[in-house]
């Protein structure tokens, strides 16, 4: 009998998270992205063949679009072989903010803590996971140790704050949202 891969569990776990979090059906006036279901925008899942009502968006179909978009396809389980609380971090970012936003402040953040390029040399913000990222990420874990984990996420999430507050200063239509994002997408769950 296969053993259940554990970071498939936990990716499903991060899934059922935000699926919780963002509920079900949403058109909230302000809210830029227009009707979301389970947290899914109109847009991306019709660019992923939903063709329903949003409000019908079944939850395993938004379970699945989350994996694929968020999960997979911007690297995100490669980094859970490294650091799991990065790549939740990455993940959840990712959802609100685009994954590659989300990586672009753990590049961003990386590129910061290597102590003048004499850990690893910088890498370039290209808001990809590949190897140099990867690579880098390695030498920073290896650097700082058991705690390094938790002073990069500390330092992704101050990146992450301050762009939700730049975005509400530059739109105050966005100040609906300020709130909700501080309390519930940044620091400890």
């Amino acid at each position: 009998m296969p053993r259940p891969d554990p970071l498939a569990s936990d990716a499903d776990a991060l899934i059922d998270t935000v699926i919780d979090r963002e509920g079900r059906y949403v058109n909230h006036p302000a809210d830029r992205g227009g009707p979301t279901c389970w947290g899914i925008t109109e847009a991306v899942a019709r660019a992923q063949g939903y063709a329903g009502d949003m409000r019908d968006l079944p939850r395993a179909e938004a379970s699945s679009i989350y994996r694929r978009l968020y999960w997979l396809r911007p690297g995100f389980d490669r980094v859970a072989l490294r650091a799991p609380k990065i790549a939740a971090e990455l993940f959840d970012t990712g959802v609100n903010m685009g994954a590659e936003t989300a990586t672009g402040f753990l590049q961003r953040a990386l590129n910061a803590l290597n102590r003048a390029a004499r850990d690893y040399p910088d890498i370039a913000v290209d808001r990809d996971i590949g190897p140099r990222t990867l690579s880098a990420l390695d030498a920073f874990l290896k650097a700082r140790g058991k705690g390094g984990e938790t002073v990069l996420l500390r330092a992704m999430e101050a990146l992450q704050g301050e762009r939700y507050i730049a975005l509400a200063e530059r739109r105050p239509s966005q100040e609906a949202f300020l709130y909700g994002w501080l309390a519930n997408r940044i620091g400890p769950d």
